[in-house]
């Protein structure tokens, strides 16, 4: 490193953290939230050269904490901009401590107090822990003390066993282990060689070694870690950490685009992203593929700078003039875009690999085989076991006092082992998804007639063949196998359940082919673990890997199942007559049931249905869809003036009941379409894209899909009121138009799309072809992040079921607008 003096300065800038000329050190800018425990955002951060490397620069209780370690809870954050000096109270429950960011000219002085000794339990566990994001390291050296090494590509350090397993160890069962560090020394400087990514960090007094968290988990990061010492209060440890600053350095430009392409009736937006000190006076030029292979410049488009937004700025460059079919490419300054294609079918198709592909692989208790590939086996044949009472489960589940089934906690539930849909990113089922899914595929098929068949599926057998078409169109399969699960839980507990998950986080972590996860037997507790026995029965075994359902009754999720399956209804009624009847009887049941006692309440996390009048007022319209019956246009309007105050989420619902309502109710709805109208074209201003872009622990592709969905709801409702642009905004926005990178967030559609992510099978650094991630991250307070290095980033790139739906019905929304 050079000395303090020969580098750029930190200051505390606006945001309230510590910039110097290419490098950020947040001090707890972001915080543990909790919702799904460590989510790499917290505490110590570093930005180096515009990419987030560092994270989670703590007091840990462990060498390498996982997901579900314990974490100290944030207290208060002081920030004295004269004296350069952030500070942070944090607390365990049996000790409380600062920790203390000092700038020192380009360095920061890390530090952490404690008001009294370390408590004698946390002796040998308690350490300041700084983590690396691996990717940033893969092919890169370290020094310890000047002693040189490689940062290993994959972990193979020695392991120490220990009387209980850390919480990420990935195991149901057996004893613990920890890893011991690969390098430690008084100064430690990361990637030496890479003024990028060179990072050092010493020690006023004693050791800092270096760990590799992939030895626990296949998403560890690498960590710098020093234990506090025993019988200290006071100033007990100081790092000085300095991150190289590139002289001159400006990050790269990035043109935002569709990277599907545009069709030539359509208008055509392109934002390029800037460093806020690139003051260049460049302009975007846009370059057609010439049949000699050359790029050649276009007369057509116009820019103009659009301002500031969040850290960068931007440009916004609009060729919408340009209709001539071809192959085409931006560039700014020595900056060129992905190809894209100009045509008058650019948008038909893009939703296939999702109906092909994505949808097939999410299906629980099949075998989905792809030619040569099994993706998964049939998984689950050992669904499920009564939850315990009073318990609060991984992944927002919770039990309430009693089981509300005929059931005893750990009891075997038949019947469950049929249809929904895996989490991509995990393998429960969610019963808010299988009906949202349901739901939004019922309202592709009727709004815009999708009958595309690639894709077998045999229930008797269990087996789903992709890319072999069965006479039956696709939508209407992945419907049916969505409602075989709902119907189900009505059939074996008589409503519907919050969900089946894992038993433990040893299962909850499992990657890979589901099938392999669990044993496929039934739980017997009269036979040992792994044992197994076989008679008239069928199969049994001692091993108690099957998942559990949750079964607290909640009549918001009553509501929702009801309102997929009268849906259903209506899809299936002129193919499976059967099917259908046995779809609208339980939903008109259920219904029936819910309207003669209070409701049921029980809340908890995100597992239990939307609000309550807002389940019943879907249910009411899906149902009034199904039958014309008048109970349940009264009841629509009677909630309306509930859900008009809720438009933003409720508008697509609201608007399917207009034809079966009089006047009044298309009044009211039609003002508040205006009112949308207002809030969409005030989005033009509010970011240079145009569209909804949330911030929190999970990414916003959710609320950009529904912006856009919305939009097309209205537009064919109200074309005078709503244009319908804000729906090729949305799909735009998720094909590439985007802050943070020019990628498609659907993964394998588009020239540069979302090819590492977050599925069952991110330890392979692989993806899902037609799964839509969550997209871009706002970090506090200015960051926007989505990364193509790290799969294991939950919130930016782990699919979910309801995303592909929605996507599949954008992408036919977009595909029919007119110009």
């Amino acid at each position: 490193m050079a000395q303090t003096s020969d580098r750029p300065q930190l200051s505390i800038n606006r945001a309230d953290y510590f910039e110097a000329p290419g490098v950020n050190w947040l001090i707890f800018s972001n915080v543990n939230e909790g919702l799904f425990a460590d989510a790499k955002i917290s505490g110590v951060e570093l930005i180096q050269q515009g990419v987030r490397t560092a994270t989670n620069g703590d007091v840990r209780l462990s060498a390498t904490p996982g997901q579900w370690d314990p974490a100290a809870t944030f207290v208060s954050r002081r920030v004295d901009k004269a004296a350069g000096v952030i500070e942070v109270t944090m607390r365990y429950p049996d000790f409380g401590y600062t920790i203390r960011a000092e700038r020192r000219g380009a360095s920061v002085i890390l530090s952490v107090l404690l008001d009294q000794a370390l408590p004698a339990a946390q002796v040998g566990k308690a350490g300041l822990n700084l983590e690396f994001v691996p990717s940033a390291y893969f092919h890169k050296s370290y020094a310890a003390d000047g002693k040189p090494g490689l940062f290993p590509r994959y972990p193979a350090d020695a392991m120490t066993l220990t009387p209980e397993r850390n919480l990420a160890s990935g195991r149901s069962d057996g004893p613990g282990a920890e890893p011991t560090g690969f390098a430690s020394g008084r100064q430690l400087v990361l990637a030496p060689e890479d003024p990028a990514r060179r990072v050092s960090i010493v020690t006023r007094e004693g050791t800092v070694s270096l760990f590799d968290g992939r030895n626990q988990a296949q998403n560890g990061w690498f960590v710098a870690r020093q234990l506090l010492p025993a019988g200290r209060t006071g100033k007990v440890i100081e790092w000085t950490l300095d991150a190289s600053s590139v002289p001159g350095w400006l990050r790269p430009p990035v043109i935002g685009h569709s990277q599907v392409g545009y069709r030539s009736d359509l208008p055509k937006i392109a934002t390029i992203e800037l460093d806020r000190d690139d003051r260049r006076t460049l302009r975007p030029q846009l370059v057609r593929l010439m049949p000699s292979g050359v790029f050649a410049p276009v007369q057509g488009g116009s820019s103009r700078d659009w301002g500031a937004y969040l850290r960068y700025r931007y440009v916004r460059f609009d060729f919408s003039g340009v209709t001539a079919p071809g192959t085409y490419a931006i560039d700014y300054g020595a900056t060129r875009s992905a190809p894209f294609p100009i045509g008058a079918a650019t948008l038909d198709g893009l939703w296939h690999l999702t109906n092909d592909v994505y949808l097939p692989i999410a299906m629980d208790h099949m075998t989905v085989n792809e030619a040569y590939r099994v993706w998964h086996g049939d998984s689950h044949r050992d669904d499920a076991r009564q939850a315990p009472v009073n318990h609060e489960h991984i992944d927002l589940y919770r039990q309430g006092p009693t089981t509300d089934t005929r059931f005893k906690p750990g009891e075997h539930i038949p019947g469950l082992a049929v249809g929904g849909w895996l989490d991509a990113g995990d393998f429960d089922i969610r019963t808010q998804t299988q009906y949202q899914v349901v739901r939004q595929l019922v309202d592709a098929a009727e709004t815009f007639g999708i009958d595309r068949d690639t894709v077998s599926v045999d229930w008797a057998t269990r087996r789903v063949e992709m890319h072999v078409p069965d006479g039956v169109p696709d939508i209407l399969e992945q419907i049916r196998h969505g409602s075989l699960q709902l119907l189900a839980q009505f059939d074996a507990v008589g409503h519907a359940i919050h969900g089946i998950v894992e038993p433990d986080v040893g299962q909850y972590t499992h990657l890979g082919d589901a099938a392999s996860k669990t044993d496929g037997l039934v739980y017997d507790p009269t036979l040992k673990p792994y044992q197994r026995a076989y008679d008239t029965r069928g199969g049994r075994s001692g091993t108690p890997d099957d998942r559990w359902a949750f079964t607290s009754k909640a009549s918001a999720l009553d509501y929702g199942s009801a309102a997929a399956l009268a849906a259903t209804y209506r899809v299936w009624k002129g193919r499976d007559a059967a099917f259908a009847n046995r779809c609208l009887a339980r939903a008109q049941q259920v219904w029936a049931d819910e309207h003669r006692h209070a409701p049921d309440l029980f809340r908890h996390g995100n597992t239990t249905g939307g609000p309550i009048d807002e389940e019943e007022f879907t249910a009411a319209v899906e149902l009034l869809i199904a039958t014309g019956e008048q109970q349940y246009a009264e009841r629509v309007e009677a909630l309306a003036p509930a859900m008009l105050r809720r438009f933003d989420t409720t508008a697509t619902t609201m608007v399917k009941a207009l034809p079966r309502l009089p006047a009044r109710y298309r009044v009211l709805v039609e003002e508040a379409a205006r009112a949308w109208a207002g809030r969409a074209k005030a989005l033009e201003t509010a970011n240079p894209f145009g569209v909804p872009i949330t911030t929190g622990g999970w990414a916003g592709s959710g609320a950009v899909l529904n912006f856009g969905l919305t939009a097309d709801a209205l537009h064919r409702a109200f074309p005078t009121i709503v244009d319908g642009w804000q729906v090729l905004r949305a799909l735009d926005f998720l094909h590439g138009h985007h802050p943070a990178s020019d990628r498609s967030f659907v993964s394998g559609v588009g020239a540069v799309s979302k090819e590492v992510a977050y599925g069952s099978n991110r330890a392979d650094f692989s993806f899902i072809p037609g799964g839509v991630v969550p997209g871009v991250l706002l970090l506090k307070p200015d960051y926007p992040e989505n990364r193509d290095d790290w799969p294991f980033f939950w919130g930016e790139n782990e699919y979910v079921v309801p995303e592909g739906a929605m996507y599949i019905t954008l992408a036919n929304a977009a595909a029919r607008l007119r110009s």
